[in-house]
């Protein structure tokens, strides 16, 4: 009984931030390690942190929609756990920042090669909405932003994390297929908001009325 309390409170809330926290830190080590801290590893630490994000960033982004169009025990679960979900992707995509930093170190050329202008701009607008939306994931920062202003800087913040998604990997269907599978998830995503939304939008009218 005290096992399974024990179980629930660690996936939820700070405890289960703290979970994924630990696991995407030992994750990343644990493949830089297995490649003597070379090159490789860390270009293999890059593509594995660039998954995670993508899937916690998913997770948060979708929790609303979901329980609006089919409330269960899953979607209350991740509604309930947004906000971690939301600051394990800043964690996640704060490794993987990390072990870019590791290859333009130590292989100078090969970074430069496989970067351009428009990515560190892309990519850096893309970091300061994530710093931004982590800061702003906490009850006293939220306060201070303001119900407004943290709505415009988490929708916007979101939307554009959502199309750096998918250019990063729509660009990349060429090479393997694989990549359209992120591409397809998250235009399902795109299609839950707005099915959500115009559920929501129904019901104000006859909400009003009663």
């Amino acid at each position: 009984m005290s096992h399974s309390r024990s179980s629930r409170s660690l996936l939820n809330g700070w405890p289960l931030l703290g979970l994924l926290s630990v696991v995407l830190v030992v994750m990343t080590l644990a493949i830089v390690a297995a490649h003597r801290f070379d090159v490789d590893g860390v270009r293999m630490a890059i593509r594995a942190t660039a998954r995670t994000s993508f899937v916690l960033f998913a997770l948060a982004f979708s929790a609303s929609a979901l329980l609006a169009l089919w409330p269960g025990a899953w979607t209350r679960w991740q509604r309930r756990n947004r906000r971690q979900l939301g600051l394990a992707f800043a964690v996640s995509h704060g490794l993987h920042g990390l072990a870019i930093l590791a290859f333009a170190r130590l292989d100078p050329a090969g970074f430069m090669a496989a970067t351009s202008l428009a990515s560190y701009l892309t990519g850096g607008i893309a970091y300061l909405f994530i710093a931004a939306m982590a800061a702003t994931s906490f009850d006293r920062t939220a306060a201070w932003l303001g119900p407004r202003g943290w709505r415009v800087l988490h929708g916007v913040g979101g939307y554009y994390l959502v199309i750096t998604f998918l250019i990063s990997n729509g660009k990349r269907i060429g090479i393997s297929p694989y990549y359209g599978l992120p591409v397809a998830i998250l235009a399902v995503v795109l299609l839950l908001r707005l099915l959500a939304w115009r559920r929501k939008a129904a019901l104000r009218p006859a909400t009003a009325r009663s």
